[in-house]
């Protein structure tokens, strides 16, 4: 409830709207309800986060800055309220990130440094530039103040939607879907929470079926899913409370992309496209239920629309 008073003059509640052709697509009697996160000023649910934690610093913490690793969302979330904020940040990317994450990222006023092969490599790079440069460095999942400021997406689901059945949410790190766990758990214990992830990048998958951290290469197209480990505070959230973790392809997400565009009229990245993917890949779960699932972001590049959507004209899943 303190995110919530915190943000309560920062941002906006996101609508959450039903689409009658998603519906139709997903059968079974089962009611979609999307929350789009992909209205946010950043164009993703992650500013929830950097605006909580930003908010809570006392002034000191903020002068002397933060230091963010991230594959484009989370960047723009720190770089967002430091900017509110009067902060300075760093932020640091894999080498050859998202052109569009990039210059958002650099708009806003943050330095970006593109250092390594993938997150696992900027993550370190960034330890090594927060220790010399004296700044606090932000864990892309390993954070109560982001979980917190996410939670409040969730508060507003069940206020605009108090009979829920399920609630479906992407996990790249997971912090989105620990704050799912917490606030259902709370507000709404009947609600099944799920998550879902890349099967070619499922680090989270595997380590809450195995009950502890693992690390897993990461092939998937899906940048904002593009995690090599599990983070110990959201796994130990999801462990108690995930009804389920489920695994879908990347064409599976491309798919739901396209679909969102056609019959929601909704831009989505692919991990914004992930929750669909996840309910149409898997109806039985949610047969005759009325599910909400939440598009996280709307930061796709050029090329990964035009990939989601070129080979689906006229024909494949998504144009059924």
């Amino acid at each position: 409830m303190r995110a919530r008073r915190l943000l309560a003059d920062q941002l906006p509640p996101t609508p959450m709207w039903s689409y009658p052709a998603l519906d139709a697509a997903a059968g079974n009697g089962t009611t979609i309800l999307v929350k789009h996160e992909n209205t946010q000023p950043t164009g993703a649910f992650k500013v929830r986060g950097g605006l909580t934690l930003l908010a809570g610093m006392d002034a000191a913490e903020r002068a002397r800055g933060i230091v963010g690793y991230s594959t484009g969302n989370h960047a723009q979330s720190l770089a967002y309220a430091a900017a509110r904020f009067g902060a300075p940040c760093v932020i640091v990317m894999p080498v050859e990130p998202n052109p569009a994450k990039a210059r958002a990222v650099r708009a806003l006023g943050a330095e970006l440094i593109e250092a390594g092969a993938d997150l696992g490599e900027a993550a370190a790079h960034a330890e090594r530039v927060a220790a010399e440069r004296g700044m606090r460095l932000v864990s892309a999942a390993n954070e109560p103040e982001l979980i917190a400021g996410v939670a409040t997406a969730y508060l507003e689901i069940f206020d605009q939607a108090p009979d829920l059945d399920a609630l479906v949410v992407p996990v790249g790190g997971g912090s989105g879907a620990a704050a799912a766990c917490l606030v259902a758990a709370a507000v709404a214990p009947r609600c099944r929470v799920y998550a879902v992830q890349s099967a070619a990048a499922p680090a989270a998958h595997d380590s809450w079926r195995a009950g502890r951290l693992l690390t897993r290469p990461i092939r998937t197209r899906v940048e904002g899913l593009a995690t090599g480990a599990g983070f110990d505070l959201t796994q130990r959230i999801m462990r108690d409370h995930l009804a389920d973790f489920l695994l879908v392809e990347d064409d599976a997400i491309a798919a739901a992309q396209w679909r969102l565009m056609r019959d929601a009229h909704t831009l989505a990245e692919g991990a914004g496209a992930t929750a669909l993917a996840g309910l149409l890949a898997h109806p039985t779960h949610f047969a005759t239920r009325r599910v909400a699932i939440v598009c996280t972001g709307a930061n796709a590049s050029e090329s990964e629309l035009h990939t989601c959507a070129s080979p689906r004209r006229g024909r494949g899943p998504a144009a059924t």
